[in-house]
């Protein structure tokens, strides 16, 4: 039997021994007959059961040790609810087996709603819901967006895209060019404002819900700069938007953070400049990890999104001359991307 087929046996066996106790608990009255159904998967080894019973769904997140742990997403899941932001309740949890019983927060995820006429009163909820946790303070003992954490996401690029995806080695020149970009990227990202990061704060990860949104996938959140995640927003993985809009999403973000007391810098066009560099670090990283996803872990539908972040990049290349070697070194690269293996 698979190894996964073993793990979701215990999975139900764990959920059979947690549903008599949590319903007691609840005041839910007897434990109704209920089937299991897959809810959704992600790029890591996560998987995520729904399991419906009379009128109740509840969600099941398998986290196989040792590739996942469960301890952040509970440690981060308590912090966020501090502070209001609409995140799954643990209603049990097994971590040593990497088993959570969690509310269902719904079945639409923003990705799946979002269209040209309701973006504007969506992204309102979202930038209410990142700024409440943006105000939280930073003395949980979370994890730095340090620069050893901002250079190893951006090695990504060159160890993935580049030599597995691509088939190449970068030159002593490439290698120098490489240096330069990722010490202007990393400067820029350690020189602003520190607050907790949700790091993949985008529309796939924000469900549509009451109240609204909420918020998946906090597991991996540090303590990091203040433009990463409503730049994560609005540069998203799967859906483009116009520059003007989103220029003015940002703007509203701005304005928004600096009533709020949240350190962001005193003019928009200087935030607005961080906000690119840290986008550029994140679309290098994303491009990285797609093209690891592809040929490490054998998931090659994500690779079909990577000239989304070279179009991002592209834009931010053409207003920001101190990114001007980027733009010499990505133009000496293979532009036709290489098939996976």
């Amino acid at each position: 039997m698979p190894d996964q087929d073993v793990r979701l046996q215990l999975l139900q066996d764990w959920l059979d021994q947690c549903l008599p106790a949590l319903f007691a608990e609840r005041g839910w009255g007897a434990v109704p007959s209920g089937r299991l159904s897959p809810a959704s998967s992600d790029a890591s080894f996560r998987r995520y059961f729904r399991w419906e019973g009379a009128e109740r769904s509840l969600i099941l997140m398998d986290a196989p040790p040792p590739q996942e742990d469960c301890r952040p997403f509970v440690k981060v899941a308590g912090l966020l609810a501090e502070a209001g932001i609409h995140v799954p309740e643990v209603l049990a949890a097994d971590l040593e087996r990497g088993f959570l019983l969690l509310d269902d927060l719904g079945r639409q995820t923003w990705l799946e709603v979002l269209v040209a006429d309701n973006a504007d009163a969506l992204f309102e909820q979202a930038l209410q819901a990142l700024l409440a946790f943006q105000r939280l303070p930073l003395d949980q003992g979370l994890p730095v967006y340090d620069d050893a954490l901002l250079r190893r996401e951006l090695q990504l690029f060159p160890e993935w895209y580049v030599q597995h995806h691509l088939g190449m080695s970068l030159s002593a020149e490439q290698q120098e060019q490489w240096r330069q970009v990722c010490d202007v990227l990393v400067s820029s990202a350690l020189n602003q404002q520190r607050v907790l990061v949700h790091r993949d704060y985008m529309p796939r990860n924000l469900m549509l819900s009451e109240p609204n949104p909420g918020v998946l996938d906090f597991q991996d959140a540090v303590y990091g700069p203040v433009t990463y995640d409503v730049t994560s927003l609005f540069k998203d993985a799967f859906i483009s938007w116009p520059e003007a809009r989103v220029q003015g999403w940002l703007q509203r973000y701005w304005q928004l953070a600096g009533a709020a007391s949240i350190a962001v810098p005193p003019t928009f066009e200087a935030f607005y400049r961080d906000s690119d560099l840290m986008g550029v670090q994140r679309h290098l990283k994303v491009i990285g990890i797609f093209a690891r996803i592809c040929h490490r872990d054998g998931k090659p539908k994500y690779v079909a999104d990577v000239p989304r972040f070279f179009a991002y990049i592209e834009a931010v290349l053409a207003r920001r001359p101190e990114l001007a070697v980027l733009g010499q070194l990505l133009a000496s690269l293979p532009r036709v991307q290489a098939q996976p293996a």
